[in-house]
């Protein structure tokens, strides 16, 4: 049997979990630079904004008191999700995350009575443990897993945990009733064309052909349609599995056309790229680095160029990518234009357990590589104790038009030493 813990208005109960007294308040999640909402809570929503609002519009509400919008806080949130998992991972024979609030957990070895007690466990640990509530939803295929979730969320009769056995009469009734629309990986186009087939509901798919299925859609709609039987036929893609390309980019607080800013803005997210790819066990052969500017602002000129810069060997040295990063930004540079956006790819990556070394290699370098493995290591772990950005080559200036506008953000409570919560003794 396979679960789906999905966590509930995850951004905005990360915030919560330090600051009770917005619990029960209408609360919303801002995007980066404060645009627009991107997490609601059950509250706000019921006020009737939309996922999406542009904060522009509703800040007569903040300043009546009657919402509360806080900037994105995303270091905080990645570390509750680390946390969330790590209470899976002791109750559970295994964790697949799906994304940053849904993770999919095994449930092996269980009979079905005490599979729901269990289920039921792991609801009342996670939120015990981490202050995060959260929905369980249990069946034996990721795409029922995800339907039972949406139960256990939508019905409070369930009490958040919902487990369901694919030839149980409640899977029958509960198929019945549900849309295709609410299938996992159901666009609204697939649903038009089902329905000229006379196919409605989830349980008329998993009722339909396999074949007829796969010959006039895909092979991705057939498997569900067996998912939706109860038979497992989607494996999710591994977590650990090295990734091909590393990219860390970020739209501008505001407009800037400043060599040395947009430099800076370049030189930390080469950085950050640099972290992401020793932490994988990869090297990189290639730079590339990429400018954009505002497609929204026809009266000022476009420009949205990228290059390359080739490594002279394949590499995780953030002072050897930082400097192919300068080059690339050198020649794609041009004066008098606003830019909006910047980042940095990593490609053409390899492994660095497998890495061919040239013939041509002298003991000489091969010590200067080793000393720039050790200072590597050592600039990571300090980062990693004591909070990413300790040490860095070279220090960004503050107030810089490249920094996000984030005026309502929240301290990041459990990952930075300087804005861990206190208590007051008194």
């Amino acid at each position: 049997m396979i679960g789906l813990v999905d966590c509930n208005t995850f951004y905005v109960s990360c915030e919560r979990v330090f600051q009770p007294r917005l619990i029960t308040l209408p609360v919303g999640v801002l995007s980066n630079n404060d645009g627009c909402v991107i997490a609601l809570s059950t509250e706000l929503k019921a006020l009737g904004i939309p996922m999406g609002m542009p904060a522009f519009e509703i800040q007569h509400l903040v300043r009546q008191g009657r919402i509360h919008l806080l900037s994105s806080n995303y270091e905080l949130y990645g570390d509750m999700s680390q946390r969330v998992q790590a209470v899976l991972e002791e109750f559970s024979a295994g964790v697949e995350p799906y994304s940053i609030d849904e993770m999919f957990v095994r449930f092996d070895g269980f009979a079905p009575g005490q599979l729901l007690e269990h289920a039921r466990q792991l609801h009342q640990k996670v939120r015990q443990y981490t202050g995060i509530p959260v929905c369980v939803g249990v069946a034996p295929t990721r795409t029922l897993a995800k339907l039972a979730n949406r139960v256990a969320k939508k019905v409070p009769a369930y009490g958040g945990v919902c487990v369901l056995q694919a030839d149980s009469l409640a899977a029958r009734r509960l198929l019945q009733k549900i849309e295709l629309g609410d299938i996992w990986g159901v666009g609204h186009r697939l649903v038009e064309r089902l329905a000229l087939m006379g196919i409605q509901s989830a349980w008329d798919l998993a009722q339909a052909d396999p074949k007829r299925i796969r010959q006039r859609f895909s092979v991705t709609l057939e498997r569900t349609a067996l998912e939706l039987r109860g038979i497992p036929c989607i494996e999710m893609i591994d977590a650990n599995e090295p990734r091909q390309r590393i990219m860390t980019s970020r739209s501008f607080g505001r407009l800037s056309g400043d060599l040395g800013e947009i430099h800076q803005a370049i030189r930390q997210h080469a950085q950050r790229c640099a972290e992401k790819l020793r932490a994988q066990g990869s090297l990189a052969r290639a730079v590339y680095v990429f400018l954009k500017t505002n497609p929204h602002r026809p009266d000022l000129p476009q420009y949205s160029p990228g290059a390359i810069a080739e490594l002279a060997c394949p590499t995780d040295d953030s002072r050897a990518i930082l400097h192919a990063a300068s080059q690339a930004l050198t020649a794609i540079y041009r004066p008098n234009v606003a830019f909006m956006k910047g980042g940095v790819m990593l490609i053409d990556l390899v492994d660095a357990n497998r890495q061919q070394l040239s013939l041509l290699d002298t003991p000489e370098r091969a010590a200067q590589r080793d000393k720039g493995h050790q200072l590597m290591a050592a600039l990571d772990e300090i980062n990693q104790k004591m909070g990413r950005g300790t040490v860095t080559l070279g220090r960004p200036s503050s107030g810089a038009a490249w920094h996000l506008r984030c005026a309502h953000r929240t301290p990041r409570w459990t990952t930075r030493w300087e804005e861990l919560p206190s208590a007051n003794t008194r």
